[in-house]
């Protein structure tokens, strides 16, 4: 017993001092993959590429800023910052210094966004951000607000975002509950909704029936006549311009 105690207990510690050798291995295997981000702020591009190349990063230019202090085509930011430990082949992505801002900023308000593009493209801008707002009584298509504002100073990039007005919106209704009401209200509240009256189906009448359309189609009910039944129905919504059919019933 005491001898399967004792083999017991060397297979233990054989296992734990595996263990541990391929813990610190792996800790070790780690380390090497990993490296220090030098810095490259005020590096010309070039420089930087070949600096990230040596430690087995990766580096992506991303934006262009203005800048007083770090001179044009030098390596004005970078993320992440230097100093930071990562794994090798990770992307640093840095901006490029455009220098001291030179260019004028336009206005573009008043403009369509084609013009807007056109105009800021000319002076060696970009076009930023592009939102839409719905602005009434206003055309659609139409630039209301910008960032930068025109011939604004300390600007950080060269880029002009902008605000357009929206197409307006069509009206909505809720469709009301016409059944009960004479032919003639009923025609007189769809036209006063923004909506049309289409089909008119129901019983044929005589004396009262109202005369024939002239494009040749049927003759509609009286106007005294009563819905008896609308498509769209009640409480479906609808939007301007809608055409209503209608069903109808003669009174007795």
């Amino acid at each position: 017993m005491k001898r399967f105690v004792k083999y017991v207990v060397s297979i233990l510690v054989l296992v734990i001092v595996a263990m541990a050798s391929m813990l610190i291995t792996m800790r070790f295997a780690i380390h090497r993959r990993e490296v220090i981000i030098p810095n490259f702020v005020g590096m010309l591009p070039q420089a930087a590429e070949q600096a990230a190349n040596a430690n087995g990063l990766v580096l992506v230019r991303e934006n262009r800023f203005y800048s007083e202090e770090v001179p044009e085509g030098r390596i004005v930011s970078q993320e992440p910052a230097a100093g930071i430990k990562v794994r090798k082949g990770w992307r640093v992505r840095i901006a490029e210094s455009m220098g001291p801002q030179k260019i004028v900023i336009p206005s573009v308000l008043g403009d369509s966004l084609r013009t807007a593009e056109l105009n800021v493209k000319r002076r060696g801008l970009e076009l930023g951000t592009v939102a839409t707002i719905a602005v009434p009584d206003l055309p659609p298509d139409q630039v209301v607000a910008q960032s930068p504002p025109a011939a604004a100073q300390g600007v950080a990039t060269p880029k002009v975002s902008v605000l357009i007005s929206a197409p307006s919106e069509e009206k909505s209704y809720v469709m009301p509950d016409l059944s009960g009401m004479r032919l003639a209200d009923a025609s007189v509240a769809i036209t006063n909704a923004g909506l049309k009256v289409g089909s008119v189906a129901g019983p044929k009448v005589d004396a009262n029936a109202a005369p024939a359309p002239s494009n040749g189609a049927p003759a509609r009910p009286a106007t005294d006549a009563l819905i008896v039944k609308q498509i769209p129905a009640a409480g479906q919504r609808v939007t301007s311009g809608a055409v209503v059919n209608l069903e109808v019933a003669v009174p007795s």
